[in-house]
C-alpha cells in the first residue's frame, strides 16, 4: 500500500495564513510551531519558565516520551513572543505561557487554538490544521539543505528515521511557481551553424 505523504503548507499559502493572525500571541504561536516542529498540545502546555531566551528554545513535555525536552525557536518567533508577553502582566514561574486575551485570563486550550485556525481558514477558504504546522516544519527542515535527516529526526523526536524520511518526497504544490515558469517559457528557436543550408537540415531532421 502506498504511504500518504504528510500534508505541508506551501510557502505562498503560509504567507496568506500568517497574515490572517490578528495579534502577536497568535503570530508567535504559528511562527514557533513552524520553526520548532512541536506538536500543538506540547507547545500549548509550556509554562513561563520554559522559555530559554539565550538558547532560543522552549521546553515542552514530549508526547512520545513524557520527558521535558527543548525544541528550537526561530528569532522571529521569539520576537513575536516577546511582543505578546509585553502586552500583559509579567508571568510568574508556573504560569501558563499562552493565555486567553478576552475576559478573565485563562490558559489557552487546544480547542481555542484550533478555533483561531478555523476562523482564518474560513476567511481564506482553506482547511489547514494544527498538525499541518508540524508537517510544514518537518518538510522545511528536511528539504532546506542545512540539516541532515538524523538531525531533523532529533528535532522532531521521531522514534523511527523512516517517519522523518517521508518529508523528503517532492510535492506538486511546492513546485507551483517553477511549473508556471516552465509553462510560460518560450520554446527555443532552432538555429544552425554558418554554412549549413536550412533546407538541407530540414530534410535531415524534419520540421
Amino acid at each position: 500500500m502506498p504511504q500518504q505523504i504528510p500534508r505541508a503548507i506551501p510557502d505562498r499559502r503560509w504567507d496568506e495564513l500568517f497574515a490572517e493572525m490578528r495579534c502577536d500571541r497568535d503570530r508567535a504561536l504559528l511562527e514557533i510551531y513552524v520553526s520548532s516542529g512541536a506538536r500543538a498540545s506540547e507547545l500549548l502546555g509550556a509554562l513561563a519558565e520554559d522559555v530559554d531566551w539565550a538558547g532560543q528554545m522552549i521546553y515542552v513535555i514530549s508526547k512520545g516520551t513524557g520527558l521535558r525536552q527543548g525544541v528550537p525557536v526561530s528569532p522571529q518567533g521569539l520576537r513575536y513572543l516577546a511582543a505578546y508577553l509585553g502586552e500583559g502582566e509579567p508571568l510568574a514561574p508556573g504560569d501558563p505561557l499562552w493565555r486567553t486575551r478576552r475576559g478573565e485570563s485563562r490558559p489557552l486550550t487546544y480547542w481555542a487554538m484550533r478555533r483561531i485556525l478555523q476562523r482564518a481558514n474560513e476567511r481564506l477558504g482553506t482547511n489547514w490544521t494544527l498538525h499541518d504546522l508540524r508537517h510544514t516544519a518537518a518538510t522545511r527542515m528536511a528539504n532546506g539543505g542545512t540539516l541532515t535527516l538524523t538531525e531533523v529526526q532529533e528535532i522532531l523526536r521521531h522514534a523511527d528515521i523512516n517517519t522523518t524520511g517521508l518529508y523528503l518526497a517532492a510535492r506538486i504544490e511546492d513546485m507551483f511557481d517553477r511549473l508556471q515558469e516552465h509553462y510560460t517559457r518560450p520554446r527555443p528557436t532552432r538555429t544552425y551553424a554558418a554554412g549549413y543550408s536550412a533546407d538541407d537540415m530540414k530534410a535531415v531532421f524534419g520540421e
